[in-house]
């Protein structure tokens, strides 16, 4: 599994959101670095893909709503906590989040489950979705995410993805604190 810097020289094959990806940051002067991959399904294979991306902090992404439907979270966490929804819901006052369907995936952040990622943002014109960071994401020099797929991974600059990227899609966050395993 190699690291390859920046977007793939042969886009033939991938998908548009992924295409569209590597533009912005591109456009936005973001370096990264990028591996290709098969389908991460497996804990194994995610431990390769975190091994290539390494000194990256590797998140766990999740699309999360409240009861009501109409308020929307990406939350990025560190790989090795859990989501406790009492932890989050007391520190965002919103009562009663759960996992947001595929279908909401795929309307506000034009991704699938499996390749949920802070870069769907970028699809989010409108700001239905709140992003949501575990503490200890920020503080990494490096972030590990997809490119809108989980066929790729990226390594990306810490602060260019919470300055340049977010600044450039509109969008802020909320710090949260979050445990580690118990």
């Amino acid at each position: 599994m190699d690291l390859q810097k920046g977007r793939p020289l042969n886009t033939e094959g991938r998908l548009d959101k992924e295409i569209r990806v590597y533009d912005l940051l591109d456009k936005l002067g973001i370096e990264y670095e990028r591996v290709d991959h098969e389908p991460a399904e497996t804990m194994e294979a995610c431990e390769e893909i975190d091994k290539a991306l390494y000194p990256a902090v590797i998140c766990k992404n999740l699309l999360l709503c409240n009861r009501q439907q109409d308020r929307f979270y990406l939350l990025m966490i560190k790989e090795d906590k859990k989501f406790k929804t009492k932890e989050i819901s007391q520190q965002i006052n919103s009562a009663r989040l759960s996992f947001a369907s595929a279908e909401f995936m795929e309307k506000f952040l034009d991704i699938t489950p499996g390749s949920v990622s802070v870069m769907g943002l970028m699809n989010d014109t409108e700001n239905n979705v709140q992003l949501l960071v575990d503490e200890e994401v920020i503080d990494a020099e490096y972030v590990g995410c997809h490119p809108c797929i989980n066929t790729s991974s990226l390594r990306l600059k810490t602060e260019d993805v919470f300055g340049k990227f977010l600044d450039a899609v509109h969008h802020d966050y909320k710090t949260v604190v979050l445990k580690g395993e118990d």
